[in-house]
């Protein structure tokens, strides 16, 4: 909708169609003549006519910034009016609250299978003070990242995909998506250890259940407080084909549930941890009053002496069924139990899991995932004290189900509520990762994933259909040790994208970066993202360096092939903050020769014709990579609008976006600026001036010669290009003028001539290092730089060839030297078979027009009764000094014709615009000294070295 200029009267209404729907306030309606209701022009209307909008574009705003959409009623044409609905998006599943949304999921996973079949066998493995010291390292890691999602969480509105979308709206989608699948297959892999847990469990309290026989292990030889014991212990596990049936089949339950959406998940939910946390009532009521009556004697009951001989670890070979044995091939130390035992501790991204079902975000992620964490993280620690002094460490490391052996009032109960638990955390897993999958699918980043989409409000059956099958693979492996470690290196690497994400958000401190959670700074999320990387590689090197190169993998495929999503990533920031510490560090100063890289500022369209959909020379972009050495520095073109800006603003921003566009196709790394000025002249002046900050300014001027001036008689851009060059001295900006840009090769031409620099002026060594820039170039790696110093008259020659090899020498460049004296070139050169142009009759048609040209300004002069002025200067022309001009620019020109005939590419320096002398007197040098050469490049230094001796 377009906004009313200021000051103008209101437009007419639109017509509406029927089926729009607008809320209006009654305060602003009034009664028209034939009884319609129409809105009165009140005094919020005129306040809003002052700025330009009404009051149907402000809403609409507002809805947009809110996250919500205004939806038209049907899809019309150009010109037609568009039906609008305003209001909130009708909910299409029911909004869940902080304990069901968020508390209840995160307790489910966490509560899971290790706990209840594996805990107290990791405490009699690492003993009570390094069971401790596991669970406190792991708690923390886990309470840390906790603190960063809460923190980024409660920054703003969050969508569906929890970690994944807090993740790659800080660092990008290309990280984003890394993680976010990697942190998916999490999910799943933890779907099938769940639901092995349960069925392990349930053949454990039931083998006639089973189909196959049982595995039967005797260890005859069990290592306890570095003693051998006598005596066998028999252990019986069940087969690896019927935790694979059982598996199958549940896992196939699950989803038929996990398919019925989040109303029968919530129903079901409290049917799942209502049995867990009774369990672990009856649990810690078993350890109080054990032993009873029949109990192992392994089981001592709560004794200190029990405690004191479990304080210290006992790290035992096992089978891979985790039952010591001396000829076991599995070893355990402290890495492998961390990495056993972490995943008792990943459920804290349950609830943000499905953050698009939470009714506030950014109330319920905070409280349910850190009350969640810190509950379980205390009765973990209580558990370790009480596991350590209620059986000795024989018992705790052979018998599997401790915990249910020793709960009130018997295994039944406990085995009831270990299935129910494990079912339960599977569950949440099933119904989060497939959600997770979906929210990445919605972004649109990668087409493969399309099949994945699920709309609003609609379940994602493919990415449930597509997480089941990851589970049931999973299963048919069976063996709980191999899958965990899995688990553990995706969990981790998603908890260190969220930890790096509020690191790197909080470090950079931007305007919008303003989270609501208060009990968080950046050092504690560096302290956790450094957690999380030393668990990883404590767990396992190989797991890391494979989970890490599939991370890589899914990072660099997304970026190939992706789509870019702007959503405003910390990196994005940080690369703005570092460039802005960086330009104040270099500050102003000059920098010194070492550190000089070219900034060209090149111009874009100065004269010529080009088509209109071409913003600039196609040449130009490829003699801007030229002056790049392996990509580093920046090249800024810009173009000149003719014109009132007021007028040409809206042309002036779609012509940056095409140049900037057309910069990307040609690969250039710079910008594109556009300047609006009524003329070309003012419009540089404007340019030279103000582009850049600091030592970023550009340093060096590129155009290409106006070599059409005289063909098309364009009289005004002699002025222009004096005026232009007059700009770059006094901004003490180097120029660098490309004659013949048609003949410029591309990137896939060779050049096999010489590349000659005729070095007349000192220029700081821009010629020098320009050539040494063309080298570093396919197009001129095969040429070599040939010097042409010019010298004066008694000038001792070899002296001087002598002086300028040392200093070629000092500055690591090859070149062949050659010194030309003023009297060879005042010998008449023979004309090349090759030339257009005989350079003798061209000197002297440029005497017969600047005479012409003079004769006619002093005629002009002397009729208005004025002095002798061009473009508001005075103009004193010394015809000898002209004539001296022309006649050295005459044997210049013979000169490089006679030494530079195989040459590839001429380097000459520019000579400055005489003071005084009109321009078409300089064009008219210029013309003479470029006469014949079909590529030339014309430079002018800044009065700045920028090659130097040292290192």
């Amino acid at each position: 909708m377009a906004s009313m200029e200021p000051g103008s009267s209101a437009a007419a209404p639109r017509p509406m169609k029927p089926g729009t729907n607008l809320s209006i306030d009654p305060r602003t309606k009034m009664t028209s003549s034939n009884g319609h209701a129409v809105p009165s022009a009140s005094q919020s209307d005129s306040k809003l006519e002052l700025f330009g909008f009404d009051s149907l574009v402000n809403i609409l705003g507002l809805k947009s910034m809110a996250g919500q959409q205004a939806q038209a009623t049907d899809s019309t044409g150009d010109g037609e009016d568009v039906g609008i609905t305003i209001g909130c998006p009708k909910e299409t599943e029911p909004k869940l609250g902080t304990m069901m949304g968020v508390f209840v999921p995160c307790l489910q996973n966490i509560l899971g299978i290790i706990y209840y079949i594996r805990f107290t066998w990791i405490v009699g493995m690492g003993g009570v003070w390094q069971s401790l010291v596991l669970v406190a390292f792991c708690g923390a890691c886990t309470f840390l990242t906790g603190l960063s999602l809460s923190a980024i969480a409660t920054n703003g509105a969050m969508k569906g995909g929890g970690p994944y979308y807090l993740i790659g709206r800080a660092l990008g989608p290309e990280v984003g998506v890394s993680i976010g699948l990697c942190f998916f297959l999490g999910n799943a892999v933890a779907g099938a250890m769940y639901v092995l847990g349960a069925v392990e469990t349930f053949l454990d309290a039931l083998p006639s259940a089973g189909f196959f026989q049982e595995s039967v292990t005797v260890v005859n030889n069990t290592l306890a407080n570095g003693t051998t014991v006598a005596g066998g212990t028999t252990i019986s596990t069940p087969s690896l084909h019927d935790l694979q049936i059982y598996g199958v089949v549940i896992t196939i339950l699950l989803c038929f549930i996990v398919f019925g959406g989040v109303k029968i998940i919530n129903k079901v939910a409290p049917a799942f941890l209502i049995p867990v946390l009774f369990s672990i009532l009856c649990i810690f009521i078993g350890v109080f009053i054990a032993p009873v009556s029949d109990a192992s004697k392994g089981i001592t009951g709560l004794n200190m002496i029990t405690l004191a001989e479990n304080w210290s670890s006992d790290y035992q070979p096992t089978n891979n069924a985790g039952v010591p044995d001396p000829n076991g091939s599995i070893y355990w130390d402290f890495n492998a139990l961390l990495g056993l035992f972490f995943p008792a501790v990943t459920g804290i991204m349950a609830g943000s899991n499905r953050s698009a079902s939470l009714k506030d975000t950014q109330r319920s992620i905070p409280i349910g995932t850190l009350n969640a964490t810190l509950s379980t993280t205390v009765m973990y620690l209580l558990s370790v004290f009480l596991f350590g002094a209620l059986a000795t460490r024989e018992e705790l490391l052979t018998k599997r189900l401790l915990a249910a052996t020793v709960a009130w009032p018997g295994p039944a109960i406990i085995y009831i509520g270990i299935i129910l638990s494990t079912l339960g955390a599977a569950l949440q897993s099933m119904t989060g990762a497939p959600r997770l999958l979906a929210a990445i699918a919605n972004d649109d980043i990668l087409p493969v994933l399309n099949c994945f989409k699920a709309y609003e409000g609609s379940e994602p059956h493919v990415a449930t259909l597509f997480t089941s099958f990851i589970c049931i693979a999973c299963v048919v492996i069976g063996n709980l040790d191999l899958i965990t470690p899995t688990i553990t290196m995706f969990f981790l690497l998603c908890y260190a994208g969220v930890n790096l994400s509020c690191f790197l958000l909080d470090l950079l401190d931007a305007p919008s970066w303003r989270p609501r959670w208060k009990l968080h700074h950046w050092s504690l999320s560096l302290i956790g993202a450094s957690q999380c990387i030393v668990i990883m590689f404590m767990i396992s090197w190989t797991f890391t360096v494979v989970s890490l190169a599939l991370a890589s993998l899914i990072y660099y495929y997304v970026s190939l092939k992706g789509k870019a999503g702007d959503w405003g990533d910390g990196f994005k920031s940080a690369y703005f903050q570092l460039a802005l510490r960086s330009l104040r560090s270099m500050g102003a100063n000059q920098v010194h020769p070492k550190n000089w890289y070219p900034i060209p500022l090149i111009f874009c369209r100065p004269w010529g014709k080009l088509p209109e959909n071409v913003p600039c020379h196609p040449k130009l972009a490829d003699f801007a990579n030229c002056m790049k050495k392996k990509g580093r520095g920046m090249s800024i073109f810009f173009s000149i609008v003719d014109g009132d800006y007021h007028e040409l603003a809206e042309d002036a921003k779609t012509a940056c976006h095409q140049l900037s566009a057309y910069i990307d196709y040609k690969r250039c790394e710079g910008v594109a600026e556009i300047i609006v000025a009524r003329s070309m002249s003012d419009g540089f002046r404007s340019i030279v001036q103000i582009m850049g900050l600091g030592n970023l300014k550009p340093n060096i001027v590129v155009m290409r010669y106006p070599e059409i001036w005289r063909l098309e008689n364009l009289t005004q851009i002699p002025s222009t290009f004096v005026s232009i060059i007059n700009d770059c001295i006094i901004a003490n900006k180097a120029v660098v003028i490309v004659k013949g840009l048609d003949e410029w090769p591309n990137e896939y031409q060779r050049e096999y001539g010489t590349i000659d620099l005729y070095w007349i002026v000192k220029d700081g060594g821009l010629m020098l290092l320009l050539s040494q820039l063309l080298l570093t170039k396919e197009s001129f790696e095969s040429c070599k730089i040939q010097v042409f110093c010019i010298a004066e008259e008694g000038t001792e020659a070899e002296e001087l060839k002598a002086d300028v090899k040392k200093f070629l020498y000092d500055l690591r460049m090859q070149a062949e030297v050659i010194v030309v004296t003023m009297k060879s070139m005042e010998a008449r050169t023979e004309l090349n078979a090759s030339a257009k142009k005989d350079p003798e009759e061209e000197h002297a048609s440029a005497q017969h027009r600047i005479r012409s040209y003079l004769s006619e300004m002093r005629k002009t002069a002397q009729r208005e009764g004025r002095t002798l002025t061009e473009g508001g200067r005075q103009i004193l022309v010394n015809e000898e000094k002209v004539e001296k001009f022309l006649y050295t620019m005459l044997k210049l020109n013979t000169t490089i014709l006679k030494y530079s005939r195989m040459a590839a590419v001429v380097l000459v320096s520019l000579p400055p615009p005489p003071l005084n002398h009109p321009a078409c007197c300089y064009m008219e040098y210029m013309d003479l000294l470029v006469l014949n050469v079909p590529r030339m490049l014309i430079v002018r230094g800044y009065r700045r070295d920028v090659v130097t001796l040292f290192t």
